[in-house]
């Protein structure tokens, strides 16, 4: 790119971040670029905010429905949850501000699965959306658009909403120009065909977005880096559990179940997931793939070192230090790395073919697999179940992770029963802490709580569960899935009455 808006209509829509807030009405609906706090819009939603305060100051209600990919950051979920600004939000969010008034019921929130997103809009399970709101790292001559550090739903966006503002950012480097491959070839039943998509590195699509020009209704410059967090180094408890993964591994491909190669990895965001990462290149794996959402610091570094060979993902979700390694080699990266829109990164279908190991955090598990990624005490939102679900249905192996405790060993993660259910014990092949790893395939009920129990529960906790398990069995209604129902939620009233769980 030379120019980043070489288009010359659409250069002579180009106003201030101001103007096309302006273009944002009361009650409209606006599809948002964004994912894991990487590709968002910097400008045009603080501009918006700010007329949001000020339509308040005067008595005047003001607020949108804001769809994205993924969580953004505060220059967007948060200031516009500040002033109010927000009556209903989907899919993910990681915003203390949005989070404090989603949980204060001041604002809607849909958590849905990432890979569904884009069904629902085109299907007009989510009404019309009125705005695009997109960032892009520039615009071609022709009008085609350079997708930014995330594509999210960026495409379905541009192609349902009646108007589309654009915000150019020149901070994002040009040598994101052919990363992509956004797909064209979806449709709804009955008309879908099969995806031609065989190996994570595989290009089906084009390296740009479209859009119709006539529905482009203001650019905006901006030159803002997107705001992303350092994580800290792996703690014990995450490369115990790291330790516990590779083993396994080692331990099915000796059995012959898995290839040196293993399969392709899908990794959730956090400490724990670069612990795995890390923990595969010391543990010799090379030559590895990536079918996952986010490509974090970690996996770039496996990426650098040719642990992995190619990763495929919706979002660049890198630290100020990794965004630089980034850059300095983002001419080594472009080979090694696909970006695509999130229905194709989390697609069921994709997924299950592709055989995805599924590595994922978790708030807490029940002795019988059952899996709460979401809620605390089953009532609060904490971020969102993201594409953890997409993932671990359908994909070959579903591996969920935690430390034993949390809080300085006030509360358990793993308890008799959950607070919440986002995977149910079908969905759950693998519960991992820094105690030990329970496999649960091929196991019943009682079966996976004795060996969730033996394996994984931290010392403090496990006669505990013991005692539970036991009684369950003597004294339940059935004997399949023993359950003492005025005790199952128990440890969560004691937790909140008192602080902790023991």
């Amino acid at each position: 790119m030379t120019a980043r808006i070489a288009h010359p209509a659409l250069a002579e829509r180009r106003m201030s971040a101001e103007q096309a807030a302006e273009l944002i009405l009361p009650g409209m609906t606006v599809g948002m670029s964004g994912f894991t706090g990487a590709g968002y819009p910097k400008a045009v939603p603080l501009a918006l905010a700010t007329r949001i305060a000020a339509a308040h100051d005067r008595g005047d209600k003001f607020a949108l429905r804001i769809l994205t990919g993924a969580s953004t950051a505060p220059e967007l979920d948060g200031a516009l949850a500040r002033v109010g600004g927000i009556d209903f939000r989907l899919p993910y969010q990681s915003d203390p501000e949005l989070r404090a008034r989603i949980n204060a019921g001041q604002i809607e929130y849909m958590d849905i699965h990432l890979g569904q997103v884009a069904q629902y809009a085109w299907c007009g399970f989510l009404g019309k959306i009125d705005v695009a709101l997109v960032e892009v790292a520039g615009i071609l001559p022709d009008g085609r658009l350079v997708p930014s550090t995330s594509v999210g739903n960026n495409k379905t966006w541009l192609d349902l909403a009646d108007k589309v503002i654009l915000e150019v950012n020149r901070r994002q480097p040009e040598g994101l120009d052919g990363m992509h491959d956004i797909y064209y070839g979806t449709a709804l039943p009955p008309h879908r065909r099969p995806i031609p998509l065989l190996q994570p590195g595989d290009r089906i699509g084009e390296p740009y977005l479209r859009c119709d020009l006539d529905k482009v209704v203001a650019v905006v410059e901006s030159d803002a880096p997107d705001r992303l967090g350092r994580f800290a180094p792996p703690d014990e408890a995450s490369r115990r559990i790291a330790g516990h993964l590779v083993e396994f591994f080692r331990h099915e491909i000796a059995a012959g179940r898995l290839g040196e190669q293993l399969l392709p990895l899908q990794s959730g965001v956090g400490n724990i997931a670069n612990a795995v990462l890390g923990g595969l290149r010391e543990g010799g794996f090379r030559g590895l793939t990536a079918f996952t959402e986010v490509i974090q610091d970690g996996m770039l570094e496996l990426i650098g070192d040719g642990t992995i060979a190619m990763a495929s993902a919706t979002s660049l979700s890198l630290s100020p230090e990794g965004v630089e390694k980034f850059v300095r080699r983002i001419d080594f990266y472009r080979q090694h790395i696909v970006l695509r829109p999130q229905e194709m990164s989390n697609h069921a279908e994709l997924v299950r073919r592709l055989g995805c190991i599924a590595m994922n955090g978790m708030v807490e598990a029940d002795i019988y697999g059952n899996v709460n990624s979401t809620h605390v005490a089953g009532s609060r939102i904490i971020n969102g179940i993201g594409g953890s679900g997409d993932f671990a249905r359908n994909g070959f192996l579903s591996c969920f992770m935690s430390p034993s405790t949390a809080k300085g060993g006030a509360i358990s993660s793993l308890v008799p029963m959950v607070s919440h259910v986002d995977h149910t014990e079908h969905d759950v092949g693998l519960v991992v802490t820094e105690q030990g790893l329970a496999d649960l395939r091929g196991l019943s009920p009682k079966q996976r709580a004795r060996v969730v129990i033996a394996q994984c529960a931290h010392p403090d906790y496990r006669p505990m569960l013991q005692d539970y398990f036991d009684r369950a069995c003597r004294d339940s209604y059935g004997k399949h899935t023993p359950h003492l129902l005025s005790e199952a939620l128990s440890w969560h009233q004691r937790y909140l009455d008192s602080g902790s769980m023991r």
